[in-house]
């Protein structure tokens, strides 16, 4: 484990001015707290979680994404627990005293494949359009923001975990409520800057949110796994579909904004390809990056920062996609996310000058593949 140390890298701008400022490379983590998971939250403990901190900033992160739990968090659409809103002002206190800033997720709803609904939740169309649900998702934003805004070192909210992989909707209604929960975002909480996280499908093909909707966001994210997206059906994980799989996506995703200009961030990206050695990891990681910054992608947090426990009960993919060990060691990708975090954190980001192609006609998974293929010059060898 890293030794506890005052010198840790200092967060690279402001939060009010992040989105407006020259942008520049960031790194971070999605943290996933090595004692009790996010069940934390209910059974809190800031020694274990300082401990991590520590050796977060140590591997050379300047910020990290925070999983909230929304049924934790408000248990009743008129009432936002504050002994979790205490919690929340205590880890985001941590994580400034060692210069590592915070993005807040809103709605979660479904964390590594297990699903935290609140107890007033409605149907999925209800999520996005019963008053009942849209009055208490107004309220816990403006209760966390009360919480947040004196913290310098908040970047701004994730609307959810993945929103679209717990409640779906049409594009329309999806679009509508997106825009409608920014609005309440930047109002409760400004000069901030608030996203929305989905996974890779609604770029892939209509699905709760429109591709361009998410596109036309000050900085649109992408969640890059080659197992979950289909790489691997492609070529094996150090072929360009895997290791190029960010690169890929940036673009795909300037097609929608009709700009090359676009600043791309890679909210959560990992190989999530159980078989593959540590050392293979490693330097699918290293790769992967490297061909992401020279495609222009600005902020990267790579999920995750730790391995979970084994007492819990999870996809078996979850327990090993940590840099750092459940016991905080330092794993072979840890060591290259901290050599890419060195290298890069704080330089500015050089945008692609060659032509942007347009996005795919067909846009479904088979259609945006092709799409991809195509921009790599992939030709799949299917035996």
């Amino acid at each position: 484990m890293f030794a506890a140390s005052n010198t840790f890298p200092r967060a690279l701008a402001s939060p009010s001015s992040v989105a407006s400022s020259p942008l520049l490379h960031r790194f971070g983590v999605n943290y996933t707290p090595s004692h009790n998971w996010w069940f934390c939250w209910n059974d809190w403990n800031p020694d274990p979680i300082s401990r991590d901190l520590d050796d977060i900033a140590a591997l050379g992160a300047d910020h990290m994404r925070i999983l909230l739990i929304w049924p934790f968090f408000q248990p009743n659409p008129h009432w936002v627990s504050p002994a979790h809103l205490d919690r929340l002002d205590q880890l985001v206190s941590l994580m400034g005293e060692r210069h590592l800033d915070a993005l807040v997720t809103v709605f979660t709803g479904q964390l590594s494949g297990w699903y935290f609904l609140p107890s007033f939740n409605r149907h999925s169309d209800g999520f996005f359009t019963d008053k009942v649900m849209l009055d208490a998702q107004e309220l816990f934003i403006r209760e966390l923001s009360r919480t947040l805004a004196p913290h310098p070192n908040v970047i701004g909210f994730d609307m959810g975990n993945e929103i679209n992989t717990c409640w779906s909707t049409g594009t329309s209604t999806g679009d509508a409520w997106m825009s409608r929960t920014l609005s309440v975002m930047n109002s409760a909480l400004p000069g901030r800057l608030h996203i929305n996280g989905v996974d890779h499908q609604p770029w892939f093909e209509n699905t709760t949110f429109s591709a361009r909707a998410l596109a036309a966001q000050k900085m649109p994210v992408m969640h890059c796994y080659p197992y979950w997206t289909g790489s691997i059906k492609y070529g094996g994980a150090m072929d360009p579909p895997s290791v190029k799989l960010l690169a890929a996506m940036a673009t795909l995703i300037r097609s929608y904004a009709g700009t090359q200009n676009k600043p791309v961030w890679a909210g959560e990206f990992n190989t999530c390809i159980k078989e593959l050695p540590d050392g293979q990891q490693a330097t699918w990681l290293d790769q992967a990056v490297g061909a992401a910054i020279e495609q222009g992608v600005s902020w990267f947090t790579y999920w995750d920062s730790h391995d979970v426990n084994r007492k819990f009960d999870f996809n078996p993919l979850e327990y090993t996609l940590g840099l750092l060990t459940n016991d905080g060691k330092v794993k072979p990708a840890g060591h290259v996310f901290k050599g890419l975090a060195d290298s890069y954190r704080g330089k500015p980001v050089a945008f692609p000058t060659s032509s942007l192609p347009p996005p795919p006609t067909d846009h479904t998974q088979e259609g945006t593949w092709r799409w991809i293929l195509d921009w790599l010059g992939w030709k799949p060898d299917h035996k």
